[in-house]
């Protein structure tokens, strides 16, 4: 039997280089034994959930890092502050939101019955895009009754919408403006990165500082603006979604990391800026693999779309390939393997052996690459000379017309709501089955934590031709209840008639 803790120790005894969350990279810190520290609200400590003293100063002092007018520890991950915002914002109606956010912001509209009308991300070459200003606007003149504007920036990848723009939008109707900016605990800290959307006019803003800044997995913060969101009632609702225990060790971190920045920020960042510029500097040379670039310069997005397929096999390049190899030759271990490309998450925590052996090891892969396409590239002249140049054209092509990782959400087919398609009477189906009919059950790949479709959308059989060749290719499909995929619970139909044509 493993136990989890031996498990720990063991793995942080390799080498394995984490080029994924928590943003200390287990180096960054300075908490020592938590145990010699882990204490309940005791006399002299104060209460989270009624902060006077200790923790209330704590909580300024990220305030006055981040410059919000009022800032609050999170211990329970951005996940509380998503739902206490989408709670204070819409606590009923209608809510405009961005497809591809994480999956705590659906939980959100289920828990408060809103119906939502979704704001679908551009496409920008192999990842999603941000959501345009230009597109919110014409949804608000659309859908009516909108009590509040929610998206993600920046994404998974770093990608950052126009939060000014849309937040002026808002604002000319009188709507908040949620801001999951998780991804972007680091944003404004640096010339080199954006700026926060703090400091663009958002309402709400979340930041999960243990993924790029230096602080204990499930600590973030969550900040307010304005007087278009209910204080009164976001307050009450982070008493509800917050352990009301929480723990003095993940508060004592994420005060650690505030001080870290407001005392040693501004060289740490320096610093931290400086060795991603000359990592990016180091692998302009590369041919094959090509590193992707986004606004957060932060996000390393290693892409092998250029990849061919192995000749004479029916092995092909993608982001799980690449993070496979990644972490059993080289020993690097990525946050995310995406359809064409990996994601190595970096921080101020990262050091410069780190990024020389990222380097490294892409220039290897690169290299051996560009053998494989000359000996791809004979044998394409062999077939053409013998069979002629259709079946070359097509082995060139390689995984061409193979199955495409779809990052942008589909535009989805909304029958019902959340709320009402999770409370309808439900059929388990073969999946098969299930084209047609209408969700009950939320699919995601993980990470992100994307829905590829919400309770109460319906299932196109494209999708499950989709979903069959991710699993195929050994990507993580997470959400029904069926671990294995055969299965769906589906919409009784007869639930929904009076939903549908609306």
């Amino acid at each position: 039997m493993d136990y989890l803790y031996d498990s720990l120790r063991e793995y942080c005894k390799e080498d394995y280089y984490p080029f994924h969350m928590p943003g200390h990279k287990r180096r960054l810190g300075t908490l020592g034994d938590p145990f010699s520290f882990d204490i309940t609200e005791i006399e002299g400590f104060d209460n989270l959930h009624h902060a006077e003293g200790l923790l209330l100063e704590a909580q300024e002092r990220a305030n006055a890092l981040y410059g919000a007018e009022e800032t609050f520890f999170l211990v329970n991950g951005s996940t509380a502050g998503i739902l206490s915002a989408i709670g204070a914002c819409a606590p009923e109606g209608r809510i405009l939101m961005a497809r591809n956010s994480h999956k705590a912001a659906y939980h959100g509209v289920f828990l408060n019955r809103l119906e939502a009308a979704y704001l679908y991300p551009a496409q920008q070459g192999e990842i999603n895009g941000p959501i345009r200003a230009a597109d919110v606007e014409r949804a608000l003149e659309k859908e009516p009754g909108i009590r509040a504007v929610y998206v993600t920036s920046p994404t998974y990848d770093g990608v950052v919408s126009p939060i000014r723009e849309i937040a002026e939008l808002a604002h000319d109707r009188g709507i908040p403006l949620i801001v999951d900016e998780a991804h972007g605990a680091h944003f404004g800290m640096h010339p080199f990165f954006p700026e926060s959307a703090v400091k663009q006019g958002a309402d709400i803003v979340i930041h999960s500082i243990h993924k790029t800044l230096p602080s204990l997995t499930q600590t973030a913060l969550l900040h307010v603006n304005g007087k278009l969101a209910d204080r009164r009632r976001l307050k009450k609702l982070l008493g509800i979604f917050q352990s009301s225990s929480p723990s003095y060790v993940l508060m004592a971190s994420a005060d650690q990391c505030v001080r870290l920045m407001q005392e040693r920020g501004t060289e740490l960042m320096e610093a931290y800026a400086g060795r991603l510029k000359r990592f990016r500097a180091s692998v302009r040379d590369l041919q094959i693999v090509k590193i992707l670039d986004t606004d957060d310069p932060s996000k390393i997005l290693i892409s092998v779309r250029d990849a061919s397929k192995r000749a004479g096999t029916e092995e092909e390049w993608n982001g799980r390939r690449l993070c496979g190899l990644l972490r059993e030759k080289y020993r690097l271990e990525l946050e995310l393997e995406a359809g064409s490309y990996g994601l190595a998450l970096t921080s101020l925590a990262d050091d410069d052996e780190g990024f020389r052996r990222l380097s490294a090891a892409l220039h290897e892969i690169d290299a051996g690459l560009l053998r494989e396409r000359g000996d791809h590239q004979e044998i394409a002249g062999e077939i053409a000379g013998e069979r002629g140049a259709l079946e070359a054209e097509t082995l060139e092509k390689g995984a061409a017309g193979s199955w495409a990782y779809k990052e942008k959400p589909e535009e989805s087919q909304v029958c019902m709501t959340i709320a009402k398609a999770e409370a309808a009477r439900q059929e388990k189906r073969r999946l098969p089955d299930c084209a047609g009919r209408i969700s009950g059950e939320y699919v995601y790949l993980y990470p992100p934590g994307i829905p590829l479709i919400v309770p109460g959308e319906r299932i196109r059989r494209e999708m499950l031709a989709q979903w069959e060749a991710y699993r195929r290719s050994g990507y993580a499909l997470q959400g029904p209840e069926d671990y294995a995929m055969k299965e769906l619970w589906v919409v009784c139909e007869q639930e929904c008639e009076t939903e549908e044509g609306r």
